[in-house]
């Protein structure tokens, strides 16, 4: 259209195209779609990366377990050399394969042989009962014992309580204490659950009550387990003697510790009788 000279026409305006209430639907839906497609592949995203954390985790896991199991199997192959080096039997031991600590007379007529553990409270009620007649019967030159020193608790409950206070009762024999050592062990029995002798402290501690057991030598004996090795051949042949339990009593071979009729003064008129001939 013609404005005039020196007028020109105004540029037309842009006007946007009108969208038909269809396609605006049809646009929402389509960005809610792309959401959800987006959100589908977040969550797809985070389970990948949980079952990489899962997967390192389990192969840490049983990474560990193998460091573990072979440290258990090297700790297991130094216990098992500790215990199957050389025998160093006690001094003065006796018997088959010096397994028995002698007490008494060797020229007394009647022999008991205890197979005993220091953990066992059977033990110890034996010990309360039995030991005034036994000592005054190895007093008397009437009666030798013969004690072996077995780990059955160890087996049974678990701890090494009844190896290390045999290896320490092995020590008070070096020492010429036996018998004391022997004594005091029982008197201060822990209860069976408590493995309280498997501390070379407290070993030591028990050895105070012995006049002159105390010494370097013996905490030197204890501490080292001088004499674990002869402890577990002992334990070995009480296993292989298959004997009930401990304590197991012989009196000349013979199980008193089975015969329900045996008191201490019977045994101590037997051994006297005994003694006569």
């Amino acid at each position: 259209m013609d404005l005039g000279p020196g007028r020109r026409a105004a540029p037309p305006r842009f006007v946007p195209a009108c969208v038909s209430e269809k396609n605006h639907h049809d646009g929402k839906r389509a960005a809610r779609e792309r959401l959800a497609v987006e959100r589908e592949k977040q969550k797809a995203a985070e389970r990948r990366r949980r079952t990489l954390i899962v997967g390192a985790s389990v192969v840490c896991v049983l990474g560990l377990a193998a460091v573990i199991g072979v440290v258990a199997a090297n700790a297991g192959k130094e216990k098992s050399s500790g215990s199957s080096g050389p025998v160093a039997a006690p001094s003065g031991a006796q018997g088959k394969d010096s397994l028995a600590i002698p007490v008494g007379q060797e020229s007394a007529k009647s022999t008991l042989t205890v197979w005993e553990d220091f953990r066992c409270p059977a033990c110890k009620a034996f010990e309360a009962a039995y030991r005034p007649t036994i000592h005054e019967l190895t007093d008397a030159g009437q009666l030798k014992v013969e004690y072996h020193l077995a780990t059955l608790i160890d087996g049974n409950m678990g701890g090494s309580g009844s190896r290390k206070a045999a290896n320490a009762a092995a020590c008070a024999q070096d020492a010429g204490k036996f018998t004391a050592y022997h004594d005091v062990l029982y008197e201060n029995q822990p209860s069976e659950t408590q493995d309280a002798y498997a501390d070379n402290a407290k070993l030591i501690e028990l050895a105070g009550k012995v006049d002159g057991l105390d010494t370097p030598e013996f905490r030197a004996c204890v501490e080292q387990g001088t004499h674990d090795s002869w402890v577990v051949k002992s334990n070995e042949a009480f296993k292989a003697g298959q004997f009930g339990g401990t304590p197991t009593v012989l009196l000349d071979g013979k199980n008193i510790y089975q015969d329900r009729t045996m008191t201490p003064q019977k045994l101590k008129e037997m051994v006297q009788e005994a003694a006569k001939g």
